[in-house]
Order: structure tokens, then C-alpha cells, then sequence
């Protein structure tokens, strides 16, 4: 479980694909203070498992699932990612929870400055996501927990602060982009309770 809350820019510093996925391995400092083999990190918003890790950088395994559903495949050495260790129990809750299940990806429409720091990003959603994103709700864009400014049709706008803009991927990206996306998991559990017939699912008593 994560929060979509940024805590470092990472830098790929390989990454090696194979017939059954891929290797990366990225460069970080913080997020590692605490981690070891076996822990979830959060890369662009996929939940990754840090397979190995020293005290500058940890290498995950890809799966073919992640490649197809994730920008990750796409990276090459040099890119910067964000970065996120998973929700503590006993942490604040600042942005929302995001699972780190990456739905889909997005195309970035324009990112335009409004002045004093303060970006307007638009995206293009695919048709299979855009029911679930409404004006004032959350949505992790590559990892980052957007408030949902303005949604028409298959499009979504987002006003980016000073800080989120600085901080994250954000300020790298230029049209044609594609973004990880994942919207927010109530949504998805609240359209399958509205379509799935009561009876599915039921266990009934062996006669």
C-alpha cells in the first residue's frame, strides 16, 4: 500500500530485457534506509520487489504483465522515476491509497505554465479507465496522487504545484508521454458490487 506521495527521483541505471521480461535496476539513496531483499518499491506507481539492493541502488525483476500495462518498459539508462516506499501502519495518510496495481497507461495531452511555478497538465485516458475518474477525485499518475481538476469525455486536467511539478517525473515529460495510471480502487470494487448478482459468489451449506 502506498500513498502517492513522492519521496525521491531515481535514475535507471540499467535495464535488461529477456524473453520473460526485463531487469531494472535503478539508482536511489533514501528509500533504501530501511529496505532490504524482499521489500516493495514503488517505481513510476508499479509496485516493484527489490530482488537486490547495496546502499545506491536496487535491481527488480519485470514481468511480461508489468512490461505490457507500465511505461517501465520504455525506460532506458538515464531516465529519472519516482520513487515510493510502501505505507507504514503508524504513518500520516497524505495523498491516497494506491495500490502500486498500475490499471493502465495515459497519454500526456500538454503541460502548460500558468505562472509563479503552477503547471495545467491535461491527459488523454483510455476508454476502458475514464468511468472511474471524476472531478475532485484522486488518480496516481506515474505514482503521483493528483486531485482531478476538470474530466470531459476521455480527457482529464490537473493543476500542478510548484512543489509536485519539481519533485517528480512531472517536469520531464513533454506531449505524447505515456503515463502510468491508477485509479482509485473503491471505484472498481463499487461497479462490480452494482452489476454482480447476489447470488454469485454465495456459499450455500453441503446437503
Amino acid at each position: 500500500m502506498f500513498t502517492g506521495i513522492v519521496e525521491e527521483l531515481g535514475r535507471v541505471r540499467a535495464i535488461d530485457h529477456h524473453q520473460t521480461g526485463a531487469r531494472l535496476t535503478v539508482s536511489c539513496h533514501s528509500i533504501l534506509t530501511d529496505a532490504e531483499a524482499g521489500s516493495s518499491i514503488a517505481v513510476n506507481g508499479a509496485c516493484l520487489t527489490a530482488a537486490e539492493l547495496s546502499t545506491d541502488q536496487f535491481t527488480a525483476d519485470l514481468a511480461p504483465e508489468t512490461l505490457k500495462r507500465t511505461n517501465l518498459g520504455v525506460l532506458q539508462p538515464g531516465s529519472v522515476v519516482n520513487l515510493e516506499r510502501p505505507l507504514r501502519a503508524n504513518a500520516r495518510l497524505d495523498g491516497h491509497f494506491v495500490l502500486g496495481h498500475v490499471d493502465g497507461k495515459g497519454e500526456l495531452l500538454a503541460m502548460q505554465e500558468l505562472g509563479n511555478g503552477h503547471w495545467w497538465m491535461r491527459l488523454r485516458l483510455p476508454d476502458t479507465l475514464s468511468r472511474y475518474v471524476v472531478e475532485k477525485g484522486s488518480l496516481a499518475v506515474d505514482g503521483i496522487s493528483l486531485t482531478v481538476a476538470e474530466i470531459g469525455g476521455y480527457h482529464a486536467g490537473f493543476t500542478i504545484i510548484p512543489h509536485t511539478y519539481q519533485n517528480t517525473t512531472l517536469h520531464g515529460y513533454r506531449p505524447g508521454a505515456e503515463l502510468n495510471l491508477e485509479v482509485d480502487i473503491l471505484a472498481k470494487h463499487l461497479e462490480k458490487l452494482a452489476i454482480l448478482p447476489a447470488s454469485v459468489g454465495t456459499v450455500y451449506p453441503a446437503s
